[in-house]
C-alpha cells in the first residue's frame, strides 16, 4: 500500500448495513483509526486490525473544531507513512462528516491521495423511520451544530435568515446533547409555531435501539435522551402559517388577487397603486422621524408590500416577477460597487458617487449624443427634494458656487427681487426662486431642506397643540385670545417642550 488516506463508512449502525467493500478495506488493514468507537457496529466488526479511536480528543480539545483539527492533523501524518492509514468514520464519508471535508483539503495541497470507501448515510434509514420520501418531499438536510452555531449569534438580537425554507420539510443531523436540542428550539422557534409537531428519531435502524416520538418543538429539549444518533424531523408549515420568510408573503399576496381573493385587491392596477407607493413611503419617513422603531417596522412592512404588490402584478401580466426584480437590484450594486466587489480602490464617499453616475451614464448609453445628467431625476418627488436632486447632479458637472457666501448672498438677492415683484405671476416666479435659492443654501450646510421643512412642521403642530390644549384646560377659548396672549401661548409651548427634550 503507498501513502494514502483510505476513508472507510461505516454504515449508520447495523452490522448487517456494513457494506462488503467497507468490511473487506477493515480486514486488510493492519491498524483502523476510528473517528470514534462510540458506534453501534464497533463491536461486530472484522477481527485481526489493531483497532484506534480518536476518542481521548473529545476530552482534550475545547471545540469540535480543534477536536477535527487534531485528527486531521494526525492522519496527514499517519497517512504519508509507506503503508498510508485506513480511516473509519460513521455513516457515510461524504455526509454530515466534517473530518473528511477537512482532510479532504489538506491531503490537496500536499498531493496525499484519498481513497473513500462508501458507506450507506443516516438519511437513508431516518426517511426509513419517518416513512419519508426525500426526494418527493424535497428534504433540506442541515447538521443541527451548524444550525445551532447561527442560534447562538441570534442570542438577543432580531432574528437572521433560517437557512432553510419553513414550507419545506426540515432533517437536523447529530443532535448530541440537550444543550444542542435547546440551541435548534431557540432558532426554531423563530419561525415556527411552539407547538409545531416535530419528530425525534433516535438510532435509527439499530436493532432494538430504533425509536421515534413526537413532541411538540417547545419541548424540543426536555429529552434526556439524546446523543450522537439522535435527528430531528420538522415538517413543513403551511403557506399561511410562514408569517416570517418571504415565500409566505408571496403566496398571501397571490392569494388576495386569486379569483376567490380580496374584491378590492383584485380590482387594483399600477396605476391605482401609485398613491399607496407615496403614501407608505411618508409614512415609513414619519416613522423614522419619531423614532419609533415598533411603527417603522409596520411602516417598512406596508412599503414592502407594495413592491411585492406591484410584482404580482406584473407577473400576472406575464410581464415580469418578484425574483427580477430581485436579480435586476443584485446586479446593479455589485456592477455599481466595483470598489467592494472587484479591484476599483476609492478614497472617500465623493469617489464612491462619482463612479457611481460614470457607471450608470455608462449604463444607459443613450442614442443620439450624451443624455442629460438631470433627465433621470423622478419628476413625481416632492418639490423641494426635485430641487436638491438637481443642483446636487448640476454640482457634480461644476455647475456650482464657489463657496457658501454666494448662496447666500444669492438667497439675500432672491428675496430683494420678491419683495420688488408687481402682480402675482412676477410674485410666484420670484417666490419659486428663493424657495430653489434656500435649498441650495441648504445643501451647502449639508442640510436636506425637505427634512427640515417636515420636522419644522412638526414642531409647529406639537406646538399648536400646547397651546390648544392650555387653553382647554384653563377655561379659554383659543380662538378668541388675542395676539400677545396667544403669543404667550407659543413661548410657553417652546419653553416646555425645551425642558422635555
Amino acid at each position: 500500500m503507498a501513502s494514502s488516506v483510505t476513508v472507510v463508512g461505516l454504515g449508520p449502525g447495523a452490522s448487517g448495513q456494513l457494506t462488503l467493500a467497507a468490511r473487506d478495506a477493515l480486514a486488510s488493514a493492519g491498524a483502523v483509526w476510528l473517528r470514534t468507537s462510540r458506534h453501534p457496529v464497533v463491536p461486530s466488526l472484522p477481527q485481526g486490525p489493531v483497532y484506534n479511536s480518536f476518542d481521548h480528543l473529545y476530552e482534550e480539545e475545547s471545540t469540535f473544531e480543534e477536536v477535527y483539527a487534531a485528527i486531521v492533523g494526525r492522519l496527514m501524518e499517519l497517512g504519508q507513512r509507506p503503508e498510508g492509514v485506513v480511516y473509519a468514520v460513521p455513516g457515510h464519508p461524504l455526509v454530515g462528516e466534517r473530518t473528511t471535508r477537512l482532510l479532504l483539503a489538506e491531503a490537496k495541497k500536499v498531493g496525499l491521495p484519498v481513497v473513500m470507501i462508501a458507506g450507506l448515510s443516516f438519511v437513508e434509514p431516518t426517511c426509513g423511520a419517518l416513512q419519508l420520501d426525500p426526494l418527493a418531499e424535497g428534504l433540506q438536510i442541515l447538521d443541527a451544530g451548524d444550525l445551532a452555531e447561527l442560534a447562538e449569534l441570534n442570542q438577543g438580537q432580531p432574528a437572521m435568515r433560517p437557512g432553510f425554507l419553513p414550507t419545506k420539510p426540515l432533517l437536523l443531523a447529530q443532535v448530541y446533547n440537550r444543550r444542542l436540542a435547546s440551541l435548534l428550539k431557540l432558532h426554531l422557534l423563530e419561525f415556527y409555531p411552539s407547538r409545531h409537531k416535530v419528530s425525534l428519531v433516535q438510532a435509527a435502524d439499530v436493532p432494538g435501539e430504533e425509536k421515534v416520538s413526537t413532541v411538540l418543538l417547545h419541548q424540543l429539549d426536555r429529552n434526556a435522551a439524546v446523543d450522537h444518533l439522535s435527528s430531528v424531523y420538522v415538517p413543513p408549515l403551511e403557506p399561511l402559517d410562514d408569517l416570517a420568510d418571504f415565500p409566505g408573503l408571496r403566496y398571501v399576496v397571490a392569494r388576495l388577487r386569486a379569483p376567490n381573493g380580496c374584491p378590492w385587491d383584485r380590482e387594483q392596477t399600477h396605476s391605482t397603486l401609485k398613491p399607496y407607493l407615496i403614501e407608505e413611503a411618508y409614512e415609513a419617513l414619519d416613522a423614522l422621524d419619531s423614532g419609533d422603531l415598533a411603527k417603522l417596522q409596520e411602516e417598512m412592512g406596508d412599503v414592502l408590500l407594495q413592491v411585492v404588490l406591484h410584482a404580482q402584478l406584473a407577473e400576472e401580466a406575464g410581464e415580469f416577477a418578484i425574483e427580477d426584480v430581485i436579480r435586476g437590484l443584485n446586479a446593479k450594486l455589485i456592477r455599481r460597487h466595483p470598489h467592494v466587489f472587484g479591484d476599483i480602490s476609492v478614497r472617500d464617499s465623493a469617489d464612491v458617487l462619482r463612479n457611481w453616475q460614470q457607471i450608470k451614464k455608462a449604463e444607459k448609453g443613450e442614442e443620439g449624443g450624451p443624455a442629460s445628467l438631470l433627465g433621470d431625476i423622478p419628476h413625481h418627488m416632492p418639490a423641494l427634494a426635485y430641487a436638491l436632486s438637481l443642483q446636487k447632479r448640476a454640482g457634480r458637472a461644476g455647475f456650482d458656487w464657489p463657496g457658501v457666501e454666494g448662496v447666500e448672498d444669492k438667497v439675500a438677492e432672491e428675496l430683494r427681487e420678491l419683495r420688488a415683484a408687481e402682480g402675482q405671476e412676477a410674485r410666484l416666479h420670484e417666490f419659486g426662486d428663493l424657495l430653489f435659492a434656500i435649498v441650495n443654501l441648504a445643501r451647502w450646510l449639508k442640510l436636506d431642506a425637505e427634512e427640515a421643512l417636515r420636522l419644522a412642521n412638526r414642531r409647529f403642530q406639537r406646538r399648536f397643540h400646547y397651546m390648544e390644549r392650555a387653553a382647554h384646560e384653563r377655561g379659554l377659548d383659543f380662538a378668541h385670545l388675542s395676539a400677545a396672549e396667544q403669543d404667550e401661548l407659543w413661548e410657553e409651548a417652546k419653553r416646555a417642550e425645551s425642558n422635555f427634550t
